[in-house]
């Protein structure tokens, strides 16, 4: 079938792939799994069952596992999905057995302004509209389970109000005595929706639940799917569940899940979102879709049971983190390698000659508005300024012990010179360059980025974690903000500093991880600030407490838990074909 890129969009693509998509049973086939192993979920879509699999072939994760990240992005993106999809069509082309782990799209960005997050062009993840529209149910059941421990919070915090001790007792209910002003959690919605960052509920009367303050946050940033993340297993998910701090009483103790009783229900919920989900390459390799995105926010990775089951099942395993290396990859580092115990082989840093000619000084990148002719002609002095960022990412990889191969991720416009201008520096760093044209030309444009990963995959590194656990909260914080960012030091607003004061305190919270929550459009904490920033201080003014997922997260600038919907989303050319019933516009 003759797919071109240049002349289809990618839910063309996508929808006219799928006469000849692998059937679920033949991909398990390939795949090395048995029937018995696959939880069907309609026509094109399984579900895996984890821990029968992993009962059968073993936790061995001899497999090499492979890192995607990238430098910092444009508000567009620079495509490491898109490449995490172009190299797992490589290295099979190359005759490898070889397996893809990546995050399910939230509906926030899908129908906003960034769209999907299955690849594009001859790169992607099939069936599109599927992945686009919720998948097996996953980011529901979080929405649900999370949403549920806010019905039992505030139902509490209404009958305690309403009804006596004597009252509670005859429903086997013991006071908890909530302290309205230290609600922590809020509700979750799947869409980018600001109107519902600040809320009042329970208006009306005593009977219509308590009246507060509340507020929304996009779902795929919710403590529920941090712990789909990172747990290793159902019994670590349901210990997990009971943890979730929800607020605290009147007298400064913890109210947690478990006190309100609504842990297990909310495990039922999650039950079937435990199995990572089975979907395929526009060539026909498996791909593992689990856990979701944001890591400015979450931890935004896929699964550690997806890369449990990706190292045992393949030889080679791709696995992506959000954003660039300063966010993303930290995390994948430092939080997600250690809970895991499975260590990388390589690292793979995507990136484009647009991003950096806009590090070097260019216009401002928006979605939705025409780029500027400078990124699409040849200007070597900006791509040489924007070289910093590359640099400084290289750098954060190699923090790790890892030296990363540099994917030039090719866009039809780059000139000859300016790709050879970027290896000459990438080289110049110790970093091995690939030029990849996954996009337009799948696993054949990817051979070249394929074969340097699996050198790369060769050579042994010292892979090593920035700090150990011991390491005290905010030295943690330093560490980061100076090794990983490049600032100058870190600043507290006065409530954060006793917040953290607090934390490092309480015995129970040194064995927790430091889970950075900043913007992705820079290396600081300024999306303003664009290259490689210097001279900055990190200013910290607030922590989020994850006790489920075992996360203390720093929060550095201004920060939306909810993003917003911008002017021109995407959910406006999204439609259907009433005679085919196939969506389309989807991107």
């Amino acid at each position: 079938m003759n797919l071109d890129p240049t002349q289809m969009a990618d839910w063309q693509i996508a929808e006219a792939a799928v006469p000849n998509m692998r059937s679920t049973a033949e991909l398990a086939e390939a795949a090395g799994l048995t029937s018995d192993e696959l939880i069907p979920m309609g026509r094109h879509l399984a579900k895996l069952d984890y821990a029968r699999i992993l009962e059968r072939i073993g936790d061995r994760s001899s497999g090499k596992l492979i890192n995607v990240t990238a430098i910092t992005p444009t508000p567009l993106g620079e495509g490491k999905t898109t490449t995490t999809m172009g190299l797992v069509q490589g290295l099979g082309r190359l005759g490898k057995r070889v397996v893809g782990a990546i995050r399910q799209p939230s509906g926030g960005p899908t129908f906003n302004i960034k769209g999907s997050a299955g690849g594009g062009g001859l790169a992607q993840c099939i069936p599109l509209t599927e992945l686009s529209f919720g998948l097996t149910g996953d980011i529901d059941a979080i929405n649900n389970a999370h949403n549920l421990s806010m019905v039992a919070l505030n139902a509490r915090m209404q009958h305690e109000r309403n009804y006596d001790d004597a009252r509670l007792a005859r429903s086997n209910l013991k006071r908890l005595d909530i302290d309205p002003e230290r609600v922590e959690m809020q509700w979750v919605i799947d869409f980018c929706a600001q109107g519902l960052r600040n809320i009042t509920i329970g208006q009306g009367g005593k009977m219509d639940g308590f009246e507060m303050p509340s507020g929304f946050q996009i779902t795929v940033s919710s403590e529920l799917m941090a712990i789909l993340a990172v747990s290793r297993d159902l019994a670590d998910l349901r210990r997990r569940m009971g943890r979730i701090v929800m607020a605290y009483d009147r007298r400064g103790n913890e109210v947690t899940t478990a006190d309100l009783e609504v842990d297990g229900a909310m495990t039922a919920w999650m039950l079937k979102a435990i199995d990572p989900t089975l979907m395929q390459t526009l060539e026909g390799q498996p791909i593992l879709v689990h856990a979701g995105p944001f890591a400015n926010i979450a931890i935004g990775q896929s699964s550690v049971i997806a890369d449990r089951l990706g190292t045992a099942m393949a030889d080679y395993t791709v696995t992506e983190s959000g954003f660039g290396a300063d966010i993303g990859f930290e995390k994948f580092w430092n939080l997600k390698c250690r809970m895991s115990g499975i260590k990388p082989a390589a690292v793979v840093l995507v990136a484009t000659i647009r991003a950096l000619k806009m590090h070097g000084g260019g216009p401002t990148v928006k979605p939705g508005l025409k780029l500027d002719p400078v990124y699409t002609k040849e200007n070597l002095e900006l791509l040489e300024n924007g070289c910093s960022n590359l640099i400084a990412h290289i750098e954060i990889v190699r923090l790790s012990g890892i030296q990363p191969v540099v994917c030039i991720n090719h866009f039809h416009t780059d000139s000859e010179a300016e790709i050879a201008l970027v290896r000459r520096i990438a080289e110049a760093q110790g970093a091995q360059v690939a030029v990849s044209k996954h996009w337009r030309s799948g696993g054949a444009g990817a051979e070249e980025l394929a074969n340097a990963v699996i050198e790369a995959c060769e050579k042994p590194n010292e892979f090593d974690f920035l700090y150990s656990l011991e390491t005290p909260l905010r030295d943690r914080i330093d560490l980061i903000a100076r090794d990983v960012y490049g600032a100058d030091g870190v600043s507290y607003s006065d409530s954060a500093l006793a917040t953290a004061e607090a934390l490092e305190a309480d015995p129970e919270n040194r064995g927790m991880s430091a889970c950075m929550v900043k913007t992705h459009l820079s290396l600081s904490h300024d999306p303003e600030l664009k290259g490689r920033p210097r001279g900055f201080t990190l200013p910290i003014r607030d922590f989020l407490v994850f006790k489920g997922a075992g996360f203390i997260a720093p929060v550095a600038g201004d920060i939306k838990l909810l993003p917003g919907t911008a002017s021109n989303p995407a959910y406006r050319n999204i439609d259907v074909d009433v005679d085919s019933g196939q969506v389309r516009g989807l991107f």
